[in-house]
């Protein structure tokens, strides 16, 4: 940005990603403002930190000391619709209007960039580079797209030029930083509605590794592919495939869903590693969280304490809503996790079994979004059979009006388990009284409203 702004005005200020950048400003002494159409817990912290939140869409909401042009900027999130009072207000008033991609295109400009895509993987994976930036002594900043535990929060400042982002394909956000280093940890039809196709996807993650710094490295999921750009070291990345060039071996499961496991690297080994969440599917982000920490260090001239590296692992405590563990007893297990797309929904399940081996698993869905479950209900229904009994929310609509036809019993026609389907607010009263064992909640709408009733219910079987 040429010009200072005082104040800045955010649309839709209780994203997830929104509210980090509010955080930033309200760190740096701007005045902060801005709207969202529920209160959340999100924007009461925002409030608590001073800025100001209207849940009502009318222009006289609006603060009158961002009303200003001259003194106002505004950052707003596509999924505000553009026809939002508001935001026809700002228009009208020729006020200088930027998507957060472009704001966070901004404060990344100086940084050694690095960014986590991916159509799912990616909130884990760029928060636990930030805790491993922390650990190792490197520090830096970073901007998440979720709650970390570790930093109590979704936006981390430090000293240092590190800067560890989500990089976001909805709206082809991800296309405003230029990395150094950058991880791409899945390609998979989403945002369809955006893209309308499989193939623009792809070729939307191709471009993201196109602007990646010339020398700087992509760390790419074994198995994606994707337009390769020149100019750049590529590093393939699994779970434990030896055919990749970073993967974990001698992975050895422990009580609760832990994992002892090692790294081979193109440099050596990092052995006696233990990360501090459980999960397969997160011993595989950790694979790609210690590559990217290993390559930056590699190009900055940086000595890597390993050991700092194992007790960053090891300390690790996640991030809420990915894998989180209300319960963990032998006679009740209750975990939440904000898988929205069928292969977060498989990994997750999939992982859980390795955890709970021949325990029933009950998954608790609630899709997210018309269009997502009309163009992917056959593979939802997949990903859910994998589990033993699954109940079915509404859907979540966020941005969209209802399509005609599409409902959540759409996926149950084409389940191969037992299913039901469930008001949200009748979840934890009917869970009490079925017989259950492993039950896990998934979504990525507004489900964990309602994840501390379940968790109550649920413990008194525990």
């Amino acid at each position: 940005m040429d010009k200072y702004y005082p104040n800045i005005y955010f649309m839709g200020i209780g994203g997830i990603g929104m509210s980090a950048l509010a955080r930033y400003f309200l760190h740096e002494g701007r005045q902060v403002a801005g709207y969202d159409r529920t209160e959340t817990p999100l924007t009461r912290a925002l409030e608590a930190e001073g800025a100001t939140v209207c849940y009502e869409d009318g222009v006289e909401m609006i603060p009158s000391a961002f009303r200003d042009a001259a003194t106002t900027m505004v950052v707003y999130t596509p999924a505000v619709p553009s026809d939002h009072p508001q935001m026809e207000f700002f228009r009208d008033g020729g006020f200088l209007i930027e998507k957060r991609s472009q704001m966070l295109g901004h404060l990344s400009d100086g940084k050694y960039v690095m960014a986590v895509a991916g159509t799912h993987g990616k909130t884990t994976t760029s928060t636990l580079i930030a805790w491993l930036n922390r650990a190792v002594g490197a520090g830096g900043s970073a901007f998440l797209g979720g709650i970390s535990k570790n930093f109590n929060g979704n936006m981390v400042l430090g000293e240092g030029t590190r800067l560890a982002v989500e990089a976001d394909e909805f709206d082809r956000s991800f296309l405003r930083l230029r990395p150094d280093v950058a991880v791409i940890t899945s390609v998979a039809p989403d945002h369809l509605d955006i893209y309308g196709t499989f193939e623009a996807v792809v070729e939307a993650f191709g471009q993201f590794a196109a602007l990646i710094k010339k020398g700087g490295d992509l760390v790419l999921k074994q198995g994606v592919e994707i337009p390769l750009p020149d100019g750049i070291d590529i590093w393939r990345y699994s779970y434990d495939d030896p055919q990749s060039d970073f993967h974990a071996t001698n992975i050895t499961l422990c009580e609760g869903g832990y994992y002892n496991f090692d790294v081979v690297t193109p440099f050596g080994a990092l052995t006696h590693l233990r990360l501090g969440i459980p999960g397969w599917v997160n011993v595989e982000n950790a694979v790609a969280a210690v590559a990217s920490v290993v390559c930056a260090a590699r190009k900055r001239g940086e000595e890597l304490d390993e050991e700092l590296l194992r007790e960053g692992l090891r300390s690790f405590s996640g991030v809420k809503r990915r894998f989180e563990l209300y319960i963990n007893t032998p006679r009740q297990v209750y975990m939440d996790d904000y898988a929205h797309h069928p292969e977060e929904l498989e990994a997750t399940i999939t992982s859980a079994r390795r955890m709970f081996p021949d325990r029933k698993l009950t998954a608790v869905f609630q899709p997210h979004l018309y269009t997502r479950t009309r163009d992917l209900y056959r593979e939802f229904a997949a990903a859910l059979s994998h589990a033993d009994e699954v109940v079915l929310v509404p859907i979540y609509p966020a941005r969209e009006e209802p399509i005609e036809g599409v409902r959540s019993e759409l996926i149950g026609e084409h389940l191969t388990v037992g299913w039901s389907v469930c008001e949200r607010e009748n979840l934890a009263a009917n869970l009490a009284k079925a017989q259950t064992d492993v039950v896990i909640t998934f979504g990525a709408g507004n489900i964990d409203v309602y994840c501390q009733a379940i968790a109550d219910e649920l413990m008194k079987k525990a």
